[in-house]
């Protein structure tokens, strides 16, 4: 996805045949398992499976693109008896353009393999927020 894209449900022309884009959102869902570079943007693009127009569209063609110019991105499993754990956490406030709710997420590491991440859309709106940044935990 390009960078600073913001995608609306009101920006572009309406699909004359939603089914292609909706079909192609849920591919790429399931390809996040493997590619978590994807994933911010696979969730913004599902946002709009209701209502999709042209400008989300070329954006999920755009990630399509990505995925074929980096195929040896991936999941990288190394055996190592050093077993560091790594967390990161983040919070996006009100990133969400359409609910003005938050996103927060994690990754945790054990040595530089992925583990376990999460990232989710808040149910609550928030009205104020105070400014941390990412942290990072190390344990």
């Amino acid at each position: 996805m390009e960078q600073n894209l913001k995608l609306t449900l009101t920006h572009g022309d309406l699909l004359h045949d939603p089914t292609k884009y909706r079909r192609l959102v849920r591919r790429l869902i399931y390809l996040t398992v493997r590619s978590l570079d994807i994933v911010y943007s696979v969730r913004t693009l599902s946002d709009f499976m209701q209502k999709s127009r042209k400008t989300h569209w070329d954006a999920t063609l755009r990630a399509l693109k990505y995925i074929k110019g980096t195929p040896e991105q991936g999941l990288l499993l190394s055996f190592d008896n050093d077993l560091k754990m790594k967390a990161y956490c983040d919070l996006d406030w009100g990133g969400c353009r359409i609910t003005q709710k938050s996103v927060s997420g994690y990754y945790i590491f054990l040595k530089n393999s992925l583990v376990s991440w999460k990232s989710k859309k808040q149910t609550n709106v928030l009205r104020s927020s105070i400014e941390v940044g990412p942290c990072q935990i190390l344990l």
